[in-house]
C-alpha cells in the first residue's frame, strides 16, 4: 500500500484508487487497502462510498482507532452527526489520548449545537497536544457560538501564534472582533486573510459586511463587487451589493441588481436578507419566499423544541419582550408607554434584553417600567431560550425580527408556547416557530394571509403602539438653524436613505421644479449619501442646494424640529413607521402611497388611525398628483393641518391606553387557545372604547 499512499500524497487520486482496488481484488480482507481507499474517496468528496470503505476496514479490524476516526469524517459530511460522534467515541475508547479524535468529536458536537460539550472536547485535545493550532481555532469557534467573544479572540490569537499563515483563523478572528465592536481591527484581520489568499470569498464577504457596519458603503460595495466577480452565485453577495447601493443612494446599476436579486429569491436562492429585501421588493409573496429561505439557512427550527407542550398555570400571563433596542430607538419610543400601562393584575411583563441596560433617557424609563429585566447580552441563543423556558413564559414577543441585533435563533429553540412577531420588523418572518404577527385590517388586508407564515392578529385601528406622553424639547427651533430657507415650502422625508427609491425621488424632483422656492428636507448623516443625492438631483435639473440634510439629534430635539416641515412625503415600497407617527404627532401632514406588503402599507395604516385617509394614495401617479395639489395650494394644506391638530388628541393612533388594552385582549385570546390545546389561528380583536 505504500505506492497507493504515495500517489494519494502526490495528488494522483485516480492512481491511488486503482492500486487500492487492485489490491482488494487479490485480497478482499486487506485492512489497509480498505482504509486507504476510504481516504482517497473522502478526499474526492465521495462521502457515502468512503464511509462504506471505512466500515469494511472496521469489520476486518475493529480495534483500529484510526479507522473509527476515519469513519466519523464522511458521516459528519453527510450530516449524520450523531453517528459520527459515536465513531469518534469508539476511537477514544480504544485510544483515550487521541487528539485528532478529540478534535473531530468537538466538531461533531458543534454541528449538533452542543457548544459547551464541543469546547470541553477541544480542551481535552489541547491537554494532550497544547500546540494543536486547529484545536485552538475550533475552540475559538465554540467560544464564539457561546457568545464568549473575548475568549474566542484569545484562542484564535494562540492559533495564529503557532500558524501565522492560517487564513481561516484570521477570518474568524475578524468575526470575533466585529462582535466586540472592534471593527477597524476586524478589517485588518480580513485584509491579512486576503493577503494570504486573494480569492478568499468568505473574507471578502465579511470585509464587505464590516465596511457596511461602519456605513462605508462605497468600500463595502467594492468588496461585494469583487466577490461577485470571483463567485457570481456566492450566497447573499448580490443582495449585499444591492443593500450597499440602496444605503449609499448609488443607483447606477440598481435596476439590474434589483432584478437579479428578485430572480434569485424566486428561485429560493440565498440572495438577500429579508430586511434588505423590504426596500427592494413590494411583493408580499416574494418577501415570504425570501424570509423562508433565510430561516431555513440561518435559523432552522430546533429538532428538539424546549417547550414540550406543558400547560403553564402562572398566576398572571407572563409576557416576555425580547429586544436589543430597549434604549433611545424608534421601537422603544413607540412602546415605552405600552410597557408602563400594562395591567399588572393580569399580566407580568418581562424585558429580555440582548444589550446591557442603556443609561440614556429611554433606557432608564424602560428599566423602571418592567417588573423584571434580564440582561442576556453575553448568553448564547440556546442559553437565552433555556432561561425563557425556565421562567415558564406564556408569550414571547419578538420586537426585532430581522433587524440589526435580532436573535431569531432564540425563538428557533421554541422556548415558549406562544411566540409573536410584533412591531420591529414590518413583515413576515417565514418561520414555523413564530405563531402570530400583530397587524390591523389595513397593513394585512383580508385575503392576503397566504403571504404570512404567522397567523394574523388584527388590532382595531392600528397595529402600531404609540407614546401619548412623548415630549418635544423646549428649544427654539428655527428654519435658519436647521439650514432651511425662511420662506418657501419645506417638503420633508426623514426616512432612512435605503428607503429612497429612484421613481419616488423622480417625483420629488418634479415637485421641486413645479413649486417655486420649495426645498426637500432629508435625513442623512452620511456624506456619501448627501453627495449622491445632490448629484441625482442635478441630473434631474434641480439645483443641489434645494436638498437640505438634517443631522441626527436627540429624540426630543428631533420632535421639536419636525414642526418646521410643511408636508412629509412617504417612500415606497418601504413606508415610514415610527417616523410617520413622529411627524403626525408634530402636526405635520403625511402623504403616503400604499402597496401590497406590510412594509408598504404602514403609512396608510397610520393615516387611517389618525383620521386622514384622504392622504393615502395607491399608485405613484395619484401620489404625485396629490403631492402637487397640496404643495401648490397653501389653503388646502392648511386645512389638512388643522384637521390633524383637531384629531390628534382623540384619534386611535395616539391613544396609548386603548392600544394597550387591544394588545392585551389579543394576548388573552392567544393564551386561551393555548390553554385549551387549540392551535394558533388568525383572529380580530373587537374595538374597545
Amino acid at each position: 500500500m505504500r505506492e497507493a499512499s504515495a500517489c494519494q500524497r502526490s495528488g494522483k487520486p485516480a492512481a491511488a484508487e486503482r492500486l487500492c482496488r487492485e489490491m482488494l481484488a487479490e485480497a478482499p480482507d486487506h485492512f489497509d487497502a480498505w482504509n486507504m481507499l476510504g481516504v482517497v474517496l473522502y478526499e474526492q468528496r465521495q462521502y457515502s462510498a468512503a464511509a462504506q470503505c471505512f466500515e469494511q476496514a472496521i469489520a476486518i479490524n475493529p480495534g483500529s482507532a484510526a479507522a473509527h476516526l476515519n469513519l466519523g469524517l464522511p458521516l459528519q459530511k453527510l450530516r449524520k452527526c450523531d453517528e459520527a460522534l459515536a465513531s469518534y467515541d469508539r476511537a477514544l475508547a480504544l485510544r483515550p489520548d487521541y487528539p485528532e479524535a478529540l478534535l473531530n468529536r468537538g466538531n461533531a458536537l458543534q454541528d449538533l449545537g452542543r457548544h459547551e460539550d464541543g469546547l470541553a472536547s477541544y480542551d481535552r485535545a489541547l491537554a494532550v497536544r497544547p500546540e494543536h493550532a486547529e484545536a485552538l481555532y475550533n475552540r475559538g469557534n465554540a467560544l464564539q457560538s457561546l457568545k464568549r467573544h473575548a475568549e474566542a479572540l484569545a484562542s484564535y490569537d494562540r492559533a495564529l501564534a503557532l500558524r501565522p499563515d492560517y487564513p481561516e483563523a484570521l477570518l474568524n478572528r475578524g468575526i470575533a472582533l466585529e462582535d466586540l465592536n472592534r471593527i477597524d481591527e476586524s478589517l485588518a484581520s480580513y485584509d491579512r486573510a486576503l493577503a494570504l489568499r486573494p480569492d478568499y470569498t468568505r473574507a471578502l464577504s465579511n470585509r464587505g459586511t464590516a465596511f457596511a457596519s461602519l456605513k462605508l458603503w462605497k468600500s463595502a460595495a467594492a468588496s461585494f463587487s469583487r466577490l461577485l466577480e470571483l463567485a457570481p452565485d456566492y450566497e447573499y453577495a448580490v443582495g449585499n451589493l444591492l443593500k450597499c447601493r440602496l444605503h449609499g443612494c448609488n443607483w447606477e446599476d440598481l435596476p439590474h441588481l434589483a432584478g437579479r436579486t428578485a430572480v434569485a429569491v424566486d428561485g429560493d436562492a440565498k440572495a438577500i436578507s429579508p430586511f434588505s429585501f423590504l426596500a427592494s421588493s413590494g411583493s408580499a409573496a416574494a418577501q415570504l419566499r425570501c424570509a423562508r429561505t433565510w430561516i431555513a439557512d440561518r435559523h432552522p427550527a430546533s429538532p428538539a423544541p424546549m417547550w414540550a407542550g406543558e400547560r403553564y398555570r402562572n398566576d398572571r400571563i407572563r409576557v416576555a419582550y425580547l429586544s436589543a433596542d430597549f434604549r433611545d430607538h424608534p421601537v422603544s419610543f413607540l412602546t415605552a408607554r405600552l410597557f408602563e400601562l400594562h395591567d399588572r393584575q393580569r399580566f407580568e411583563p418581562i424585558a429580555i434584553s440582548f444589550r446591557r441596560a442603556a443609561k440614556d433617557t429611554t433606557g432608564r424609563r424602560l428599566s423602571a417600567a418592567f417588573g423584571q429585566w434580564l440582561d442576556v447580552s453575553g448568553m448564547s441563543d440556546r442559553a437565552v431560550a433555556e432561561r425563557i423556558r425556565d421562567l415558564r413564559i406564556d408569550i414571547a414577543v419578538d420586537l426585532m425580527g430581522f433587524t440589526t441585533g435580532g436573535r431569531t435563533g432564540v425563538f428557533a429553540h421554541r422556548p415558549a408556547p406562544i411566540q409573536v412577531n410584533y412591531l420591529g420588523y414590518p413583515g413576515t418572518m417565514g418561520a414555523p416557530y413564530i405563531d402570530y404577527i400583530i397587524a390591523d385590517d389595513y397593513v394585512v388586508p383580508k385575503g392576503s394571509e397566504v403571504h404570512y407564515s404567522e397567523q394574523v392578529v388584527r388590532l382595531p385601528g392600528s397595529f402600531q403602539a404609540n407614546d401619548d406622553k412623548r415630549k418635544a424639547s423646549e428649544k427654539a427651533m428655527t428654519r435658519a438653524a436647521a439650514g432651511l430657507p425662511e420662506s418657501g415650502l419645506v417638503l420633508c422625508s426623514f426616512n432612512k436613505s435605503y428607503k429612497i427609491d429612484p421613481p419616488v425621488f423622480d417625483i420629488w424632483m418634479r415637485l421641486l421644479q413645479n413649486v417655486a422656492g420649495s426645498v426637500l428636507w432629508l435625513y442623512a448623516d452620511n456624506v456619501l449619501v448627501q453627495d449622491n443625492l445632490r448629484r441625482e438631483a442635478a441630473q434631474r435639473g434641480v439645483l443641489p442646494h434645494r436638498l437640505v440634510f438634517a443631522p441626527s439629534l436627540e429624540y426630543a430635539d428631533h420632535l421639536a424640529r419636525c414642526r418646521l416641515a410643511d408636508l412629509f412625503l412617504d417612500t415606497l415600497p418601504f413606508n415610514a413607521g415610527a417616523t410617520a407617527s413622529d411627524l403626525l404627532w408634530s402636526v405635520v401632514p403625511v402623504l403616503t402611497c400604499s402597496g401590497e406588503a406590510f412594509a408598504s402599507r404602514m403609512g396608510g395604516s397610520i393615516l387611517n388611525a389618525v383620521g386622514l385617509a384622504e392622504l393615502i394614495t395607491h399608485n405613484l401617479e395619484d401620489y404625485e398628483s396629490l403631492a402637487l395639489k397640496l404643495a401648490s395650494d397653501p389653503a388646502a394644506l392648511s386645512d389638512v393641518r388643522v384637521k390633524l391638530a383637531g384629531n390628534r388628541a382623540s384619534c386611535l393612533l395616539f391613544d396609548s391606553d386603548r392600544l394597550r388594552r387591544h394588545l392585551e385582549a389579543a394576548y388573552v385570546t392567544m393564551w386561551r387557545r393555548f390553554q385549551m390545546a387549540e392551535p394558533p389561528a388568525s383572529f380580530s380583536v373587537d374595538a374597545l372604547q
